[in-house]
């Protein structure tokens, strides 16, 4: 399994340390290698404000992939303006 994370380095308010936004399935025999790809939009970045509305807010946000949240082997970041 290949899962992808995401960390909003400084948000406005609290959220998770990591969120779990996206995950594939993979069945590889030994040996075998694939590529995995992801895609992002703005409902992966958005986070309730204090009114409850949905907002994308400009920053930078920590991009990891790994098999589980305790083993990341890639990162990354995204920067939003």
């Amino acid at each position: 399994m290949v899962q992808l994370y995401l960390r909003d380095r400084v948000a406005s308010l609290a959220r998770p340390v990591i969120e779990l936004k996206g995950f594939r399935r993979v069945h590889l025999q030994p040996g075998e290698e694939t590529d995995v790809s992801f895609d992002l939009g703005s409902t992966d970045l958005r986070m309730l404000d204090e009114n409850l509305r949905w907002v994308v807010e400009p920053g930078v946000f920590d991009v990891m992939i790994g098999s589980s949240s305790k083993d990341l082997r890639l990162r990354g970041e995204l920067v939003v303006k």
